[in-house]
Parts: structure tokens; C-alpha cells; sequence
């Protein structure tokens, strides 16, 4: 016979595990179900290319909650359970080992799943992508002094895992399919900055260069590249992640990259709810959709579901927010700025203590600070308000009187 619960969570992640805690702190009394694929409960995932990598931290020392937390909060866990349908109609969940859930509401909070390389090679030892603890310790595992690190790809994960290798005394060697890295997220002069950062401590970048095969016995021991071979002890791929949605369009749940939801999580079917990764969510703030993959953005959309299931008023309403550490350079972004906006630096770049801003039209999008703290909340109050360059740059005029 089929469990009933109040409310089912698919994904265990910090989204996942966050609604659990803000369904109980919003007086939700009825049963609550928590499903995630991975052994482990919920645990801080930036962690895994910050703590894990650069101290070599257990990923058990960033768990949300204590695994005695769960039970003792009347939620019944199925960690290391996969979902192998969602039945929308019946309103049924069914497991891998078999077993069925009946759900009165569902919140999807499934994430997202790292591209791989479908080339020759790929399925050679010590070639990871990092999505969970397991990879983090698989990878941290293999840093050793002159080791030969070889980085597929140039976003966050990518240069966070590089300047974790490089700090083990790893070669660490870059492969971009494009440069500078950070392009798509901040541009070309930003991009150059963060590359020139890379360079100066020490990583190798190849490139307008694709990863074309891996060759080695069991091991990876080089990658082919088509601007030549590199050897390599370990690799890593981190080419980027697509939202985790096949769940949510067997169900038939309207999907568009992400499961299309409004500013209070809920999607087509009134009675499942996405948040995380996968939320396509509407923001009354900026009056669009938008599909977000950082943390924050998942923390915060857990506590505006579990309000809408608890009839609270929640939206979602913010700005997106991320942040990054890598070497000494600290550095905290918040809006939804474009790779082609206008931008201004605040500071002495050279200083490594600055700030920038993106500007549209004269129109503040989207500002980051750098090595330059407690300034968040000035600059997330800038945020749509229109002001001159000029302004901006000027430094005699303090943050908040602009």
C-alpha cells in the first residue's frame, strides 16, 4: 500500500533541504517525504569547490542539518532514492526499488546535471565532472604536488577547482572553447581580469581549443586538444549544466530550459511546485522570467514555496546574487546584468580592491565588489536606478548618496 504525505520534496540538495526547514518553521504539520539520489542529506554544495577542494574538508562538516534532524522533524528521507515517475494525474510518485508515494503537493527541487564530453576516451579513470560530494573527494583525491590537472571549460566550477589544484602544487592547465573566461557572465574586460589572475598564478590557458579524445590504459594520461595533446593525471570537465527536467516533462509539466513557474513556484499543475535550478520562475522585481543556477537563488525559492503552501504571501522578488574565492580575490555579484553591458570600474583594478558596475542606458544592472566588503546592500539598492558613469567611478561620493 502506497505512503501518503502532505508534501513530497524530489531532490535533496540545499533547495530541497531548505524547504523542509521552512515548511516546518511556517507551522506546516502535515507529513512531509524528502527524495534525493544522492546517499547523503542535504549539504551545502558551494562548499565543494571551495572547503572540500582547498582544505580538504569532509563534505559532512557542511550538512544543513544533522541527519537526527529529519526524523525528529516528522519527515520521512529517501536518500540515495531515485524517482522514476511522477504521476501528475494520480498524484502518485513511483521509486526505483518499486515502492509509491501518494503526494498532496509536490515541490520539485531536482537541480541540474553536468554536461559531459561524448568523445573518444571519456570513460578513462580520473575524468570527472562535479556535481556532488563524491566527486569532490574523488577529485581533491588526486591533487598532488606537479600533479597535471587539465580544466575542460572556463566557468565558475572550472576556475574554482584550478585555483584549488594549483594551491595542492597541481600544473594546472585550462582548455577554452572561447576566451576570456566569464565571458557569457561578465564580459570581455572582466573576463581578461580573472584570466590575467589565473595566469598569474601560474595556470596554463589553451585557448579557441576543443577537447577532441582522452587516450591513456585505464587512467586518463593525456587530452587530445585541437590545438594539441596535454598530459594530464586528472581532468575535469566543466563545460556547464542543464536543469534536471525530464521528471517534470514525463509528468506533463509545461518546460522551456527549466519547469515554467510563476513568481509563487507553482507550475502548470497547480499542485507541484519547482524551485532551484530548474525554476523558468517569473520575477515581479524585474518583470521576466528568469532560470537561475547559484545557491542563493535556490534557498531563497525554497522559502517562497513553502509559504505558497503554507498560504503565505511570498515572491519571488530579488535579485540574483553569487559569489566566488579564488586565491585572495573575494568577490560578491548581485543583479542580471549582460556580457555586452556598458562597464565602469570604481577603484584601482590594479589594487586587486575595487568595484564594478554594468550599465544599460545609463541603467545600473548589475554590480560586483571586489575584495571590498560590506558593501552589499548599497549596491544591491542601485540596482535599476539610473546613474552617470561619472558617478559611479567617483569614489568621494560614498555609495550610498548615489
Amino acid at each position: 500500500m502506497a505512503q501518503e504525505f502532505g508534501t513530497v520534496i524530489i531532490g535533496a540538495g540545499i533547495g530541497g533541504g531548505t524547504a523542509v526547514e521552512a515548511l516546518r518553521d511556517g507551522g506546516y504539520t502535515a507529513s512531509i517525504a524528502l527524495i534525493g539520489s544522492d546517499p547523503a542529506a542535504p549539504y551545502y554544495r558551494p562548499d565543494l569547490s571551495k572547503k572540500v577542494m582547498l582544505e580538504g574538508s569532509d563534505p559532512a562538516e557542511s550538512a544543513l542539518r544533522g541527519a537526527d534532524w529529519y526524523p525528529a522533524h516528522d519527515v520521512t528521507t529517501f536518500f540515495g532514492t531515485t524517482v522514476t515517475e511522477l504521476d501528475a494525474q494520480n498524484q502518485s510518485i513511483t521509486l526505483d526499488n518499486g515502492e509509491s508515494l501518494v503526494y498532496g503537493q509536490v515541490i520539485l527541487a531536482t537541480g541540474s546535471t553536468p554536461r559531459s564530453l561524448d568523445v573518444p576516451g571519456a570513460d578513462l579513470g580520473n575524468i570527472h565532472t562535479l556535481r556532488d560530494a563524491g566527486d569532490a573527494v574523488a577529485i581533491r583525491s588526486q591533487f598532488g604536488q606537479d600533479s597535471k590537472v587539465v580544466i575542460i571549460g572556463g566557468g565558475w566550477v572550472g576556475l574554482e577547482v584550478a585555483a584549488a589544484a594549483q594551491n595542492a602544487g597541481c600544473d594546472v592547465t585550462v582548455v577554452l572553447r572561447s576566451t576570456p573566461p566569464l565571458k557569457s557572465a561578465l564580459g570581455t574586460e572582466i573576463g581578461e581580469y580573472f584570466e590575467e589572475l589565473h595566469r598569474s598564478n601560474g595556470i596554463e590557458f589553451v585557448t579557441e581549443a576543443d577537447a577532441t579524445g582522452f587516450s591513456g590504459t585505464k587512467a586518463v594520461e593525456s587530452v587530445q586538444t585541437s590545438a594539441g595533446d596535454l598530459p594530464a593525471d586528472l581532468v575535469v570537465v566543466g563545460i556547464g549544466a542543464d536543469p534536471t527536467i525530464e521528471l517534470a516533462a514525463a509528468a506533463g509539466l509545461e518546460t522551456d530550459d527549466g519547469v515554467i513557474v510563476d513568481e509563487h513556484m507553482r507550475s502548470s499543475d497547480a499542485n507541484i511546485l519547482a524551485i532551484g535550478d530548474i525554476a523558468a520562475a517569473q520575477n515581479t522585481l524585474l518583470n521576466q522570467r528568469l532560470r537561475v543556477e547559484h545557491w542563493d537563488n535556490a534557498v531563497r525559492q525554497a522559502e517562497v514555496a513553502a509559504s505558497t503552501i503554507t498560504g503565505g504571501d511570498k515572491v519571488y522578488d530579488w535579485e540574483p546574487y553569487f559569489y566566488t574565492d579564488q586565491y585572495d580575490l573575494g568577490m560578491e555579484y548581485v543583479g542580471h546584468g549582460s556580457s555586452d553591458d556598458d562597464v565602469v570600474i570604481r577603484g584601482d583594478r590594479s589594487s586587486g580592491e575595487y568595484i564594478v558596475f554594468w550599465t544599460r542606458g545609463g541603467t545600473v544592472t548589475a554590480a560586483m565588489n571586489v575584495n571590498i566588503w560590506d558593501v552589499g546592500d548599497e549596491l544591491r539598492a542601485l540596482i535599476g536606478k539610473s546613474v552617470s558613469a561619472a558617478r559611479l567611478q567617483d569614489e568621494s561620493i560614498e555609495l550610498g548618496a548615489l
